[in-house]
């Protein structure tokens, strides 16, 4: 097997893939020594097709030293065989760190001698980013939980299929799978009927709306909570899932973030633009000009009593909030307007 059957059969797709930057594959033949790289894994690792000699070796010196144990060496590959998976930090030489996702395979020979090695190397630094930015908000969300018991969940509220958050599950001591079962077995008995009725009230009324609960407690008490309850929509207008943001009653009062805070952001109609303009004395010019938008925009905004999607939207309810303004659902499902 001489270097250029160790290319993938896929050429041409693995071609497409290669001139998005995201993804690039090597080749090496044990007996001869000789080792290719595709166009695609020199731009990956930064260098250059002209002045750099492919080897495995060279993959290897460029992975960050704390993930280098991680990868087989050399001589492992060729005299042993092995050959695994691997996501490890790669220090390009113009300095900018990636992550990429190496695979290979070794082929033998029919006496079982390694003869042959190819791998594929995967740019994955956007997904192990977000993956890194969603175990931080996790926690973020986990500490707020912990000292003022309060927490955001999302559920779409059809076909009566729930899933708790881990939060409530902590502080009622329920299952996972109790819950599903019987999901209001968390509040107090002599509420549940109430509190049935009333949420598929509002649900069905498709308005953002908040409802106090008593909740029963791992330890046998009871805990009274603010629960709101908002919808998300699309840029179509379809309901997405319903964001629930919970707090109790008697701790110190929790910012509304996240899924719900968006959700309560989509709700805020022309009116209440209207009504926030007039607490700040603002004109429509005045709105316009803090939002960054077009007088057009704002007064289209103001005159829309089903509440935006637009990116313009949020952009006026950020301006007025900055000035000072703020919204909460107040008596079910009013939103209420107010300077702080």
């Amino acid at each position: 097997m001489n270097a250029a059957d160790l290319s993938f059969s896929s050429s041409e797709f693995l071609q497409l893939l290669e001139g998005l930057g995201l993804t690039g594959n090597w080749g090496w033949t044990f007996a001869t020594g000789e080792q290719v790289w595709s166009p695609g894994l020199f731009r990956l690792l930064g260098l250059e097709a002209g002045t750099t000699v492919p080897s495995y070796e060279r993959i290897t010196q460029l992975v960050h030293p704390e993930d280098r144990y991680r990868l087989e060496r050399a001589d492992d590959v060729r005299h042993e065989g092995v050959l695994g998976e691997h996501t490890v930090r790669v220090l390009r030489p113009d300095g900018m760190l990636r992550v990429l996702n190496l695979r290979g395979t070794v082929y033998h020979t029919p006496d079982g001698r390694p003869r042959a090695a190819a791998g594929i190397v995967l740019d994955v630094t956007d997904r192990e980013q977000m993956a890194s930015a969603l175990r931080t908000e996790r926690r973020r969300q986990w500490a707020l939980f912990e000292v003022l018991q309060s927490w955001s969940n999302s559920a779409l509220y059809v076909g009566g299929q729930r899933v708790a958050s881990p939060e409530i599950l902590s502080l009622t001591g329920v299952t996972q799978e109790a819950f599903q079962a019987h999901c209001d077995q968390i509040v107090a008995p002599d509420d549940r009927a109430r509190m049935r009725a009333h949420i598929q009230a509002m649900i069905a009324a498709g308005k953002s709306f908040e409802v106090s609960k008593r909740l029963i407690m791992a330890d046998g008490d009871q805990g009274q909570f603010r629960f709101l309850y908002t919808p998300v929509r699309d840029a179509e207008g379809r309901t997405e899932t319903w964001a629930t943001h919970a707090a109790r009653l008697s701790g110190p009062k929790a910012p509304v973030l996240d899924q719900a805070r968006k959700g309560l952001v989509q709700g805020i109609e022309g009116r209440h633009l209207r009504a926030a303009r007039a607490l700040l004395g603002w004109s429509m010019q005045d709105l316009a000009q803090a939002g960054g938008l077009s007088f057009a925009t704002v007064r289209r905004l103001e005159e829309s009593e089903g509440g935006r999607r637009a990116h313009s939207h949020d952009r006026a309810v950020a301006a007025l909030q900055r000035a000072g303004i703020g919204f909460q659902i107040v008596e079910g499902n009013r939103i209420a307007v107010f300077r702080r």
